[in-house]
Protein backbone atom coordinates (compact mmCIF):
# COMPACT_ATOMS: atom_id res chain seq x y z
CA UNK A 1 0.00 0.00 0.00
CA UNK A 2 2.83 2.08 0.91
CA UNK A 3 4.41 1.66 -2.60
CA UNK A 4 1.04 2.44 -4.11
CA UNK A 5 0.99 6.01 -2.62
CA UNK A 6 4.12 6.78 -3.32
CA UNK A 7 4.21 5.58 -6.81
CA UNK A 8 1.18 8.02 -7.04
CA UNK A 9 3.08 11.12 -4.99
CA UNK A 10 5.76 10.40 -7.82
CA UNK A 11 3.55 10.52 -10.69
CA UNK A 12 2.07 13.95 -8.65
CA UNK A 13 5.19 15.89 -8.98
CA UNK A 14 6.05 14.83 -12.22
CA UNK A 15 3.47 16.26 -13.69
CA UNK A 16 3.70 19.69 -11.01
CA UNK A 17 6.92 20.11 -12.44
CA UNK A 18 5.82 19.44 -16.22
CA UNK A 19 3.46 22.30 -15.53
CA UNK A 20 5.54 24.61 -13.86
CA UNK A 21 8.14 24.00 -16.65
CA UNK A 22 5.14 24.83 -19.15
CA UNK A 23 3.98 27.89 -17.33
CA UNK A 24 8.01 29.07 -17.53
CA UNK A 25 9.30 29.25 -21.12
CA UNK A 26 12.21 30.40 -19.47
CA UNK A 27 13.26 27.37 -19.51
CA UNK A 28 12.66 26.57 -23.21
CA UNK A 29 14.67 29.34 -24.73
CA UNK A 30 17.44 27.86 -27.02
CA UNK A 31 20.52 30.74 -27.06
CA UNK A 32 19.14 31.79 -30.65
CA UNK A 33 15.84 32.34 -29.55
CA UNK A 34 17.12 34.52 -26.46
CA UNK A 35 19.44 36.43 -29.40
CA UNK A 36 16.33 36.89 -31.38
CA UNK A 37 14.71 38.59 -28.62
CA UNK A 38 17.76 41.04 -28.17
CA UNK A 39 18.13 41.61 -31.63
CA UNK A 40 14.43 42.27 -32.27
CA UNK A 41 14.35 45.73 -34.02
CA UNK A 42 10.84 46.56 -32.66
CA UNK A 43 12.55 46.75 -29.04
CA UNK A 44 14.34 50.20 -30.71
CA UNK A 45 11.54 51.50 -32.17
CA UNK A 46 9.18 51.24 -28.92
CA UNK A 47 11.40 52.92 -27.44
CA UNK A 48 11.79 55.65 -29.75
CA UNK A 49 8.50 55.99 -29.70
CA UNK A 50 8.44 56.32 -26.33
CA UNK A 51 10.80 59.32 -26.61
CA UNK A 52 8.49 61.11 -29.18
CA UNK A 53 5.71 60.77 -26.69
CA UNK A 54 7.26 62.51 -24.33
CA UNK A 55 8.64 65.22 -26.53
CA UNK A 56 5.09 65.67 -27.09
CA UNK A 57 4.04 65.51 -24.01
CA UNK A 58 6.89 68.78 -22.55
CA UNK A 59 5.73 70.69 -25.16
CA UNK A 60 9.28 70.77 -26.29
CA UNK A 61 9.80 73.79 -29.51
CA UNK A 62 10.96 72.68 -32.84
CA UNK A 63 14.44 73.17 -32.56
CA UNK A 64 15.35 72.08 -29.14
CA UNK A 65 13.02 68.67 -30.30
CA UNK A 66 15.59 68.29 -32.84
CA UNK A 67 18.54 67.82 -30.29
CA UNK A 68 16.44 65.78 -27.73
CA UNK A 69 15.96 63.05 -30.72
CA UNK A 70 20.18 63.98 -32.13
CA UNK A 71 21.99 62.75 -28.86
CA UNK A 72 19.84 59.72 -27.92
CA UNK A 73 20.48 58.35 -31.48
CA UNK A 74 24.08 58.91 -31.38
CA UNK A 75 24.91 56.96 -28.36
CA UNK A 76 22.64 54.30 -29.47
CA UNK A 77 24.97 54.41 -32.48
CA UNK A 78 28.09 54.39 -31.08
CA UNK A 79 27.17 51.15 -29.04
CA UNK A 80 26.32 49.60 -32.45
CA UNK A 81 29.63 50.93 -34.51
CA UNK A 82 31.90 49.65 -31.72
CA UNK A 83 30.54 46.21 -31.72
CA UNK A 84 30.05 45.93 -35.58
CA UNK A 85 32.84 46.21 -37.68
CA UNK A 86 30.51 47.39 -41.03
CA UNK A 87 29.65 50.35 -39.01
CA UNK A 88 31.78 53.09 -38.36
CA UNK A 89 32.14 55.31 -35.91
CA UNK A 90 31.06 58.84 -35.81
CA UNK A 91 34.39 59.71 -33.16
CA UNK A 92 36.42 62.80 -35.56
CA UNK A 93 33.46 63.28 -38.28
CA UNK A 94 30.76 64.99 -35.62
CA UNK A 95 31.90 68.54 -34.27
CA UNK A 96 33.80 67.95 -30.88
CA UNK A 97 33.02 64.13 -30.44
CA UNK A 98 36.14 62.35 -29.19
CA UNK A 99 36.40 58.23 -28.78
CA UNK A 100 33.71 56.73 -26.72
CA UNK A 101 33.96 52.88 -26.56
CA UNK A 102 33.23 52.70 -23.13
CA UNK A 103 33.00 48.05 -23.31
CA UNK A 104 35.71 46.47 -21.71
CA UNK A 105 37.13 43.91 -24.78
CA UNK A 106 36.58 40.62 -22.50
CA UNK A 107 32.40 41.76 -21.20
CA UNK A 108 30.17 40.14 -22.65
CA UNK A 109 26.83 42.16 -23.83
CA UNK A 110 24.33 42.50 -25.83
CA UNK A 111 25.15 44.93 -28.32
CA UNK A 112 21.58 45.73 -28.93
CA UNK A 113 20.45 46.00 -25.58
CA UNK A 114 23.31 48.11 -24.71
CA UNK A 115 22.65 50.58 -27.42
CA UNK A 116 18.41 50.71 -26.16
CA UNK A 117 19.46 51.61 -23.03
CA UNK A 118 22.32 54.10 -24.00
CA UNK A 119 18.89 55.42 -25.84
CA UNK A 120 16.63 55.88 -23.11
CA UNK A 121 19.58 56.72 -20.72
CA UNK A 122 20.72 59.76 -22.88
CA UNK A 123 16.94 60.72 -23.38
CA UNK A 124 16.59 60.50 -20.08
CA UNK A 125 18.75 63.49 -19.22
CA UNK A 126 17.41 66.07 -22.24
CA UNK A 127 13.51 65.95 -21.22
CA UNK A 128 11.48 66.77 -18.40
CA UNK A 129 9.75 63.61 -17.86
CA UNK A 130 12.63 61.75 -16.75
CA UNK A 131 10.51 59.30 -14.56
CA UNK A 132 8.83 57.98 -17.10
CA UNK A 133 11.93 56.70 -18.93
CA UNK A 134 13.23 55.93 -15.97
CA UNK A 135 9.97 53.39 -15.45
CA UNK A 136 10.57 52.06 -18.64
CA UNK A 137 14.33 50.98 -18.45
CA UNK A 138 13.11 49.36 -15.02
CA UNK A 139 10.30 47.57 -16.77
CA UNK A 140 12.45 46.33 -19.84
CA UNK A 141 14.93 44.79 -17.45
CA UNK A 142 11.71 43.14 -15.64
CA UNK A 143 10.22 41.91 -18.94
CA UNK A 144 13.71 40.64 -20.86
CA UNK A 145 14.43 38.67 -17.15
CA UNK A 146 10.82 37.09 -17.30
CA UNK A 147 11.58 36.28 -21.14
CA UNK A 148 14.66 34.43 -19.61
CA UNK A 149 17.70 36.49 -20.36
CA UNK A 150 20.44 36.26 -18.01
CA UNK A 151 20.53 38.62 -15.17
CA UNK A 152 24.61 38.74 -15.87
CA UNK A 153 24.17 39.47 -19.49
CA UNK A 154 21.29 41.88 -18.49
CA UNK A 155 23.58 44.07 -15.62
CA UNK A 156 26.47 44.14 -17.99
CA UNK A 157 24.82 45.20 -20.97
CA UNK A 158 23.02 48.33 -19.22
CA UNK A 159 25.78 49.06 -17.32
CA UNK A 160 27.87 49.69 -20.94
CA UNK A 161 24.89 51.64 -22.28
CA UNK A 162 24.43 54.01 -19.38
CA UNK A 163 28.46 54.13 -19.71
CA UNK A 164 27.94 55.35 -23.57
CA UNK A 165 25.10 57.64 -22.51
CA UNK A 166 27.25 59.57 -19.73
CA UNK A 167 29.64 60.06 -22.23
CA UNK A 168 27.63 61.31 -25.06
CA UNK A 169 25.83 63.68 -22.46
CA UNK A 170 29.06 65.05 -21.22
CA UNK A 171 29.78 66.15 -24.83
CA UNK A 172 26.37 67.48 -25.36
CA UNK A 173 26.63 69.85 -22.43
CA UNK A 174 29.13 71.38 -24.73
CA UNK A 175 27.24 72.01 -27.72
CA UNK A 176 26.10 76.00 -26.16
CA UNK A 177 22.18 74.95 -24.96
CA UNK A 178 22.96 75.66 -21.75
CA UNK A 179 24.10 79.25 -22.97
CA UNK A 180 21.45 79.98 -25.04
CA UNK A 181 19.11 79.28 -21.87
CA UNK A 182 20.24 82.49 -20.10
CA UNK A 183 21.15 84.33 -23.58
CA UNK A 184 19.58 87.89 -24.80
CA UNK A 185 15.68 87.35 -25.19
CA UNK A 186 14.32 88.21 -28.88
CA UNK A 187 14.10 92.11 -28.81
CA UNK A 188 10.90 93.32 -30.92
CA UNK A 189 11.52 96.49 -33.48
CA UNK A 190 9.28 98.78 -34.69
CA UNK A 191 10.38 99.04 -38.55
CA UNK A 192 8.34 97.92 -41.19
CA UNK A 193 8.72 94.30 -42.11
CA UNK A 194 10.16 92.87 -39.16
CA UNK A 195 8.60 90.08 -37.40
CA UNK A 196 5.72 90.59 -34.59
CA UNK A 197 4.43 88.37 -32.16
CA UNK A 198 0.80 86.75 -33.86
CA UNK A 199 -2.27 85.63 -32.48
CA UNK A 200 -4.07 84.35 -30.54
CA UNK A 201 -1.29 83.67 -27.69
CA UNK A 202 1.26 86.64 -29.58
CA UNK A 203 4.00 83.99 -27.65
CA UNK A 204 7.74 85.98 -27.93
CA UNK A 205 10.24 84.60 -30.49
CA UNK A 206 11.15 81.37 -30.01
CA UNK A 207 15.21 80.31 -30.06
CA UNK A 208 16.60 83.46 -31.07
CA UNK A 209 19.79 82.12 -30.14
CA UNK A 210 19.65 78.77 -31.75
CA UNK A 211 22.12 79.81 -34.71
CA UNK A 212 24.73 79.62 -31.98
CA UNK A 213 24.61 75.86 -31.26
CA UNK A 214 27.30 73.82 -32.15
CA UNK A 215 26.40 72.05 -35.38
CA UNK A 216 27.28 68.25 -35.92
CA UNK A 217 28.13 68.23 -39.33
CA UNK A 218 28.39 71.75 -41.22
CA UNK A 219 31.06 74.07 -40.71
CA UNK A 220 30.17 77.97 -41.37
CA UNK A 221 26.31 78.68 -41.49
CA UNK A 222 27.09 81.39 -44.41
CA UNK A 223 27.85 78.00 -47.10
CA UNK A 224 24.07 77.55 -46.20
CA UNK A 225 22.34 81.03 -45.98
CA UNK A 226 19.71 80.91 -48.72
CA UNK A 227 18.55 83.99 -50.65
CA UNK A 228 17.69 86.53 -49.16
CA UNK A 229 13.03 87.66 -48.97
CA UNK A 230 11.74 89.35 -51.48
CA UNK A 231 12.13 92.98 -50.49
CA UNK A 232 9.64 94.49 -48.27
CA UNK A 233 7.33 96.96 -49.91
CA UNK A 234 3.91 97.83 -49.27
CA UNK A 235 3.23 99.11 -52.46
CA UNK A 236 0.43 97.62 -54.23
CA UNK A 237 2.04 97.20 -57.65
CA UNK A 238 5.00 95.41 -55.67
CA UNK A 239 6.66 92.05 -56.06
CA UNK A 240 6.39 91.79 -51.93
CA UNK A 241 2.82 93.04 -52.05
CA UNK A 242 1.55 90.01 -54.72
CA UNK A 243 3.30 87.68 -52.83
CA UNK A 244 0.94 88.69 -49.67
CA UNK A 245 -2.03 88.26 -51.77
CA UNK A 246 -0.83 84.68 -52.91
CA UNK A 247 -1.16 84.02 -49.38
CA UNK A 248 -4.67 85.22 -49.04
CA UNK A 249 -5.78 84.01 -51.98
CA UNK A 250 -4.45 80.56 -51.21
CA UNK A 251 -6.31 80.07 -47.78
CA UNK A 252 -9.32 81.84 -49.30
CA UNK A 253 -9.92 79.58 -52.67
CA UNK A 254 -8.44 76.52 -50.62
CA UNK A 255 -9.76 73.03 -51.56
CA UNK A 256 -10.56 70.06 -49.09
CA UNK A 257 -7.66 68.44 -50.51
CA UNK A 258 -5.27 71.63 -49.74
CA UNK A 259 -6.60 72.20 -46.60
CA UNK A 260 -6.04 68.47 -45.61
CA UNK A 261 -2.62 68.60 -46.82
CA UNK A 262 -2.31 71.67 -44.53
CA UNK A 263 -3.60 69.79 -41.47
CA UNK A 264 -1.70 66.92 -42.18
CA UNK A 265 1.82 68.89 -41.63
CA UNK A 266 0.73 71.16 -39.34
CA UNK A 267 3.42 69.95 -36.63
CA UNK A 268 3.10 72.84 -34.28
CA UNK A 269 3.79 72.35 -30.77
CA UNK A 270 2.86 75.78 -29.92
CA UNK A 271 -1.09 76.06 -31.26
CA UNK A 272 -3.30 77.31 -28.69
CA UNK A 273 -7.13 76.85 -28.53
CA UNK A 274 -8.90 79.50 -27.08
CA UNK A 275 -12.44 79.05 -25.38
CA UNK A 276 -13.98 82.07 -23.87
CA UNK A 277 -11.20 83.58 -21.64
CA UNK A 278 -9.28 79.92 -21.47
CA UNK A 279 -6.54 79.17 -23.69
CA UNK A 280 -4.62 75.89 -23.46
CA UNK A 281 -2.08 73.78 -25.73
CA UNK A 282 -2.76 71.47 -28.32
CA UNK A 283 -0.02 69.29 -27.83
CA UNK A 284 1.53 68.03 -31.55
CA UNK A 285 4.46 66.52 -33.02
CA UNK A 286 7.29 68.74 -34.34
CA UNK A 287 8.31 69.07 -37.77
CA UNK A 288 11.74 67.07 -36.93
CA UNK A 289 9.40 64.64 -34.81
CA UNK A 290 7.13 63.79 -37.75
CA UNK A 291 10.44 62.83 -40.01
CA UNK A 292 11.70 60.90 -37.57
CA UNK A 293 8.22 59.03 -37.42
CA UNK A 294 8.57 58.45 -41.12
CA UNK A 295 12.36 57.45 -40.83
CA UNK A 296 10.74 54.90 -38.47
CA UNK A 297 8.18 53.68 -40.68
CA UNK A 298 10.41 52.91 -43.51
CA UNK A 299 12.57 50.98 -41.17
CA UNK A 300 10.22 48.76 -40.03
CA UNK A 301 8.13 48.45 -43.81
CA UNK A 302 11.76 47.51 -45.05
CA UNK A 303 12.37 44.86 -42.24
CA UNK A 304 15.59 46.27 -41.68
CA UNK A 305 17.87 44.74 -38.43
CA UNK A 306 17.97 47.13 -35.15
CA UNK A 307 21.80 48.05 -36.05
CA UNK A 308 20.60 49.81 -39.90
CA UNK A 309 17.31 51.01 -38.19
CA UNK A 310 19.23 52.76 -35.69
CA UNK A 311 22.10 53.87 -38.18
CA UNK A 312 19.08 55.38 -40.25
CA UNK A 313 18.06 57.13 -37.70
CA UNK A 314 21.41 58.95 -36.44
CA UNK A 315 21.77 59.37 -39.98
CA UNK A 316 18.39 61.39 -40.10
CA UNK A 317 18.53 63.05 -36.61
CA UNK A 318 21.83 64.81 -37.27
CA UNK A 319 21.04 66.30 -40.71
CA UNK A 320 18.04 67.59 -39.45
CA UNK A 321 19.82 69.03 -36.33
CA UNK A 322 21.86 70.89 -38.46
CA UNK A 323 19.14 71.59 -40.79
CA UNK A 324 17.39 73.52 -37.74
CA UNK A 325 20.21 75.54 -36.84
CA UNK A 326 20.77 76.64 -40.21
CA UNK A 327 17.56 77.41 -40.40
CA UNK A 328 16.97 79.48 -37.38
CA UNK A 329 20.24 81.48 -38.48
CA UNK A 330 18.55 82.62 -41.33
CA UNK A 331 15.04 83.21 -39.55
CA UNK A 332 16.48 85.59 -36.75
CA UNK A 333 18.56 87.43 -39.45
CA UNK A 334 16.30 88.41 -42.13
CA UNK A 335 13.29 88.89 -39.14
CA UNK A 336 10.75 88.90 -41.08
CA UNK A 337 7.48 89.84 -40.39
CA UNK A 338 4.67 86.88 -41.16
CA UNK A 339 1.62 87.12 -44.05
CA UNK A 340 -0.73 87.11 -41.14
CA UNK A 341 0.36 90.41 -39.51
CA UNK A 342 0.45 92.00 -43.01
CA UNK A 343 -2.87 90.58 -43.73
CA UNK A 344 -4.66 92.00 -40.78
CA UNK A 345 -2.85 95.37 -41.34
CA UNK A 346 -3.38 96.13 -45.06
CA UNK A 347 -6.09 94.30 -46.29
CA UNK A 348 -8.51 92.84 -43.48
CA UNK A 349 -8.36 92.70 -39.99
CA UNK A 350 -10.63 89.60 -39.72
CA UNK A 351 -8.83 87.53 -42.04
CA UNK A 352 -7.39 83.94 -40.27
CA UNK A 353 -4.85 81.68 -41.73
CA UNK A 354 -6.20 77.79 -41.61
CA UNK A 355 -3.03 77.08 -39.55
CA UNK A 356 -1.86 78.62 -36.17
CA UNK A 357 0.89 80.79 -37.21
CA UNK A 358 4.23 79.52 -35.62
CA UNK A 359 5.89 82.16 -33.16
CA UNK A 360 9.05 82.79 -35.15
CA UNK A 361 10.52 85.00 -38.13
CA UNK A 362 9.30 84.14 -41.39
CA UNK A 363 12.04 82.97 -43.55
CA UNK A 364 12.97 80.61 -44.60
CA UNK A 365 10.22 78.14 -43.87
CA UNK A 366 11.14 75.13 -41.01
CA UNK A 367 9.61 72.71 -42.70
CA UNK A 368 10.30 73.22 -45.98
CA UNK A 369 14.10 73.35 -44.99
CA UNK A 370 13.69 70.33 -41.93
CA UNK A 371 11.95 68.16 -44.23
CA UNK A 372 14.06 68.45 -47.91
CA UNK A 373 17.01 67.69 -46.04
CA UNK A 374 15.07 64.73 -44.68
CA UNK A 375 14.10 63.38 -47.82
CA UNK A 376 17.65 63.61 -49.31
CA UNK A 377 18.80 61.28 -46.70
CA UNK A 378 15.86 58.76 -46.66
CA UNK A 379 16.10 58.79 -50.56
CA UNK A 380 20.22 58.08 -50.23
CA UNK A 381 19.17 55.11 -47.87
CA UNK A 382 15.92 53.61 -49.42
CA UNK A 383 15.74 54.58 -52.90
CA UNK A 384 13.89 57.43 -55.27
CA UNK A 385 10.88 55.85 -55.71
CA UNK A 386 10.19 54.24 -52.30
CA UNK A 387 6.37 54.03 -51.52
CA UNK A 388 5.04 54.25 -48.06
CA UNK A 389 1.96 55.06 -45.96
CA UNK A 390 2.90 58.22 -43.51
CA UNK A 391 0.47 56.93 -40.38
CA UNK A 392 2.64 59.52 -37.98
CA UNK A 393 0.16 61.95 -37.36
CA UNK A 394 -2.87 59.02 -36.81
CA UNK A 395 -2.54 59.70 -33.21
CA UNK A 396 -3.43 62.94 -33.33
CA UNK A 397 -6.64 62.60 -34.73
CA UNK A 398 -5.37 63.28 -38.75
CA UNK A 399 -5.88 60.28 -41.25
CA UNK A 400 -2.94 58.54 -42.95
CA UNK A 401 -1.39 59.68 -46.30
CA UNK A 402 0.09 57.88 -48.67
CA UNK A 403 3.46 58.78 -51.07
CA UNK A 404 5.42 57.74 -53.85
CA UNK A 405 8.15 58.86 -52.82
CA UNK A 406 9.94 60.70 -49.43
CA UNK A 407 10.81 63.80 -52.23
CA UNK A 408 6.78 63.93 -53.06
CA UNK A 409 6.26 64.33 -49.68
CA UNK A 410 8.90 66.71 -48.55
CA UNK A 411 7.59 68.81 -51.71
CA UNK A 412 3.64 68.72 -49.77
CA UNK A 413 5.21 69.89 -47.03
CA UNK A 414 7.03 72.74 -48.20
CA UNK A 415 3.67 73.93 -49.86
CA UNK A 416 1.57 73.26 -47.26
CA UNK A 417 2.92 76.11 -45.76
CA UNK A 418 1.11 78.44 -48.53
CA UNK A 419 -2.49 76.57 -48.07
CA UNK A 420 -2.10 76.90 -44.56
CA UNK A 421 -1.70 81.12 -45.14
CA UNK A 422 1.60 80.72 -42.50
CA UNK A 423 4.46 81.82 -45.57
CA UNK A 424 5.12 83.33 -48.59
CA UNK A 425 6.42 81.71 -51.68
CA UNK A 426 9.99 82.63 -51.11
CA UNK A 427 10.51 81.04 -47.84
CA UNK A 428 8.90 77.67 -49.05
CA UNK A 429 11.14 77.39 -52.56
CA UNK A 430 14.37 79.22 -51.04
CA UNK A 431 13.80 76.73 -48.10
CA UNK A 432 13.36 73.75 -50.11
CA UNK A 433 17.25 75.00 -51.85
CA UNK A 434 18.45 75.06 -48.60
CA UNK A 435 17.21 71.99 -46.99
CA UNK A 436 19.18 70.09 -50.52
CA UNK A 437 22.15 71.68 -49.87
CA UNK A 438 22.08 70.50 -46.16
CA UNK A 439 20.93 66.86 -46.75
CA UNK A 440 23.38 66.84 -49.80
CA UNK A 441 26.37 67.82 -47.20
CA UNK A 442 25.82 65.46 -44.39
CA UNK A 443 25.54 62.69 -47.01
CA UNK A 444 28.54 63.80 -48.67
CA UNK A 445 30.62 64.21 -44.96
CA UNK A 446 29.10 61.24 -42.98
CA UNK A 447 30.35 57.88 -43.31
CA UNK A 448 29.08 54.95 -41.57
CA UNK A 449 29.86 52.23 -43.55
CA UNK A 450 33.55 51.37 -44.33
CA UNK A 451 36.78 53.41 -44.35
Amino acid sequence: MKRFYWSILGVMVLFLLSLSACKNPKSQLTSSQKQEILKDPDLFHKEFQLLTDIIVQDIFSPPVASRIYVYPCIAAYEVMADNYTELTSLEGQLNGLGKINAKKSDQKISSELAAVVAFLETGKQLVFSQELIEGELKELKKKLLNKGIEKELLDASFEVGKLYAQKIITWSQKDNYAETRSATKYSFSDEPGKWIPTPPAFMEGIEPNWRNMRTMVIGELAQFQPLAPTQFSLEKSSQFFQEVLEVKTAVDTATQEQKNIAAFWDCNPYVMNVTGHTMFAAKKITPGGHWMGITSIAAQQSRLPMKKSIEIHTLTAIAIYDAFISCWDEKYRSNLVRPETLIHTEIDQDWMPFLQTPPFPEHTSGHSVISTTAAEILTAYFGENYAYQDDVEVKYGLPARSFESFRAAASEAAISRLYGGIHFRPAIDDGVVQGQKIGRYVLGKLVTRGK
